[in-house]
């Protein structure tokens, strides 16, 4: 009976998206693994500790903090309750308001805007006060309701690195079906880029490859392949394309019959098919906006993430240098040191020479980055702060 109650207990806490909204709640446990996750949505919880019968311990998990975007008009709707409420507010900066009562918290930041709570009695105050009055939309517990689909059997793909000016290209594939999904959200997955420990980023891919059953795979392309592949490309999203194509061809190889593969809508769909159907392959082909918020294209990113900070961290220790992420003043300063040390030609090896980050070091050597070539799918806003593509 004990067993039985402790799932439904946790279960409960689960948050999900409808309607293209999305919900994050951010978790951690004593090991600092975040944990639950649906269509966009995180949460942090801490653990309450309690002896069952028979004085075993558990942990029993409250929820520490919640966001979720706000229309203009919710946003009103939200500073009149809680002045109905009796909130005290002050000052915040980034805030359009910022209200407290007794050890609870309410911020409406600017961007988004988007609400953040936190503190104790928060679980009640989203339940009974935040969704129904202010949200409209009770989602508590529905994950599955509102959205099937992320528990039906698919791929999920993603990748690290595109917009780093040091490492290299990472694709990374992984398989779900209801019961690997449901594994997946009670270890914690949620999208990497809401992950700041690279501890928590390998905790988890240990976790992930785990509960996949050997159903991921991992396609890293280095620098020195990148940029040979750029030049034969010269478009990022048709080198996007390949490397996608080439993960969800091995992991049909694993899994033969699964009928769809997700990812996030950053490249042209045509060259992954075009590629598969060359190698015999037949999949539907689904991409669209956040998908991150899926379970399996959470797991695909953090398993891309691990296999990107590890080569930055082993090829640094190589070399004597700090390779940091992104396209940062820090960045710039190793890049202008190994310029210095092994010449221009040394970039190549670690980095993505068509970044203006190359062309600054070396002018001389690499050109300045030429516009990009359009094709033919929306424009969407760019996930990564890379420079040049």
């Amino acid at each position: 009976m004990f067993r039985g109650e402790l799932t439904l207990r946790t279960t409960a806490f689960y948050f999900v998206m409808s309607s293209g909204v999305e919900t994050s709640v951010d978790v951690s446990r004593d090991s600092s693994t975040s944990l639950g996750m649906t269509n966009g949505l995180s949460a942090e919880r801490l653990p309450r500790r309690g002896l069952a019968e028979g004085g075993l311990s558990v942990e029993r998990w409250a929820l520490n903090s919640y966001t979720h975007p706000l229309t203009q008009e919710q946003v009103i709707k939200l500073r009149a309750l809680l002045e109905e409420l009796g909130f005290q507010f002050a000052p915040k900066e980034w805030t359009i308001f910022f209200a407290q009562k007794n050890k609870l918290s309410v911020a409406v930041y600017q961007k988004g805007p988007k609400v953040l709570v936190q503190g104790k009695g928060l679980e009640e105050f989203v339940q009974f006060e935040l969704e129904p009055k202010v949200l409209g939309e009770a989602k508590l517990g529905y994950e599955e309701v509102h959205s099937p689909e992320m528990f039906e059997p698919h791929f999920g793909v993603d990748e690290s690195g595109k917009g780093d000016f040091f490492g290299p290209l990472v694709i990374a594939g992984a398989y779900v079906d209801r019961g690997i999904a449901r594994k997946l959200l009670d270890a914690g997955v949620v999208d990497s880029k809401r992950i700041g420990s690279d501890a928590r980023i390998r905790a988890l891919a240990d976790a992930i490859r785990k509960e996949a059953l050997g159903l991921a795979d991992t396609v890293l392309i280095g620098p020195a392949k990148y940029n040979e592949l750029y030049e034969k490309f010269g478009n990022l999203n048709k080198l996007l394309g390949w490397g996608h194509a080439r993960v969800i061809e091995n992991l049909l190889a694993k899994k033969p019959d699964c009928p769809r593969a997700l990812s996030d809508q950053f490249a042209d769909a045509r060259v992954i098919e075009q590629s598969l159907l060359r190698h015999g392959r037949k999949i539907s082909i689904e991409q669209r906006p956040r998908a991150e918020s899926d379970i399996a294209v959470a797991a695909a990113s953090i398993l891309a993430r691990e296999a990107f900070i590890n080569w930055l961290e082993r090829k640094g220790k190589e070399m004597g240098l700090r390779f940091e992420r992104g396209v940062s003043a820090g960045v710039k300063e190793s890049a202008k040191k190994l310029v210095e040390m092994n010449g221009p030609d040394a970039l190549r090896t670690v980095a993505k020479v068509h970044f203006r980050t190359a062309h600054e070091m070396a002018p001389d050597y690499y050109p300045a980055p030429t516009p990009r070539e359009n094709w033919a799918g929306p424009r969407l806003p760019r996930r990564s702060s890379g420079e040049g593509e």
